[in-house]
């Protein structure tokens, strides 16, 4: 298993990276090379921290960075030296199988696409973002790569996170819905009802339309909608989540009864126990589904805990043959030609 992974991309590059890499290097089976991309000079350092390198790890110099403010698009024509380009590149000569990137996912998704194209089934590619429900996580997608979609394109999605669900999420049968404005067949526009229609002529154990309501209360295993509406549902979510901590810390520490009241919950483990629900990084990142190439994107303020377990991932995925069980599923679905 060979992975390459973008040193420099992230709030905490290249220390977290590095530290993850590393803890990977010494703990997961089957890895034979990680490649570590980015400023040799910083990374080395870094390195250093840890004793004796891995065999396994190498460092690849690249001496430029796509930052999270900047454009994708004009900085990869900019920057064809940046960490997340290299990786990329190690993919696309066969040197490598997988990519991680904690940096610009703009970027890390406009290079894969562009770089190792999409699948010969796949028009577009998707995000699949890991989220949590009352009872058990969800994927949703698409979460961001592709805003504007066509109806077919959410076929591909649904099986797409079907095939993840199974094989990385360990779902025997995964539910598959589709995000619209209310859980009647009727309901939705007339791009979701199309897709409705779709979807419910395929084999993919289909429910219906869902609500965002249902989402976490685990009625769906895996969620489908565009990518426009599938990363407002995601950036609200983390945003009512982190709000919902603040609510709790200004309501335990309102008066000294409280104080003790969460005293006690702390201790008993419950605090930590809804935490490590809500928890993204124990899932790494997000996949980016329907490349050529198993790419992992992680979320900007990743730490080595993200980066180990996305490094897991990324390894699951490839051993799974992840694409190849992708693209079957989509032939059976639109049969053997590709779908317009």
């Amino acid at each position: 298993m060979r992975i390459a992974i973008d040193a420099m991309g992230g709030d905490h590059a290249p220390l977290e990276i590095v530290k993850g890499a590393v803890k990977a290097a010494r703990s997961l089976h089957g890895i034979e090379k990680l490649y570590l991309i980015g400023d040799e000079t910083a990374v080395l350092a870094e390195l250093s921290k840890h004793g004796d390198t891995p065999e396994c790890i190498e460092v690849r110099h690249a001496s430029q960075v796509i930052e999270m403010d900047e454009s994708p698009a004009l900085s990869l024509r900019r920057k064809k030296d940046s960490s997340i380009m290299q990786a990329v590149n190690l993919v696309k000569e066969g040197e490598a199988d997988a990519i991680f990137s904690a940096g610009s996912t703009g970027a890390a998704v406009a290079a894969s696409t562009l770089r190792l194209r999409t699948l010969d089934s796949v028009h577009r590619p998707a995000i699949a973002t890991v989220m949590p429900s009352v009872d058990r996580p969800f994927l949703l997608l698409d979460a961001g790569a592709t805003t504007d979609s066509t109806a077919s394109m959410l076929v591909e999605f649904a099986a797409m996170g079907d095939i993840y669900a199974k094989k990385i999420l360990d779902i025997e049968k995964p539910t598959v819905g589709l995000l619209s404005i209310g859980g009647e067949d009727a309901k939705g526009s007339k791009f979701t009802k199309e897709a409705f229609q779709l979807l419910e002529k395929s084999h993919l154990n289909f429910i219906g339309n869902v609500e965002s309501r249902d989402l976490f209360e685990g009625r769906v295993d895996v969620a489908v909608c565009d990518g426009f509406i599938g990363n407002i549902v995601l950036k609200t979510s983390e945003s009512v989540s982190k709000a919902m901590g603040q609510w709790f810390k200004q309501s335990f520490s309102a008066s000294w009864v409280r104080k003790i009241a969460a005293g006690v919950l702390k201790a008993s483990g419950a605090f930590q126990e809804i935490k490590d629900k809500v928890d993204p990084e124990a899932y790494g990142g997000a996949p980016l589904l329907g490349v050529k190439g198993v790419c992992i994107i992680g979320h900007g303020s990743s730490s080595s805990h993200a980066v180990y377990n996305a490094i897991q991932v990324a390894s699951t995925a490839v051993e799974q043959g992840l694409n190849h069980l992708i693209e079957e599923e989509i032939n059976e679905i639109f049969g053997s030609e590709k779908s317009e």
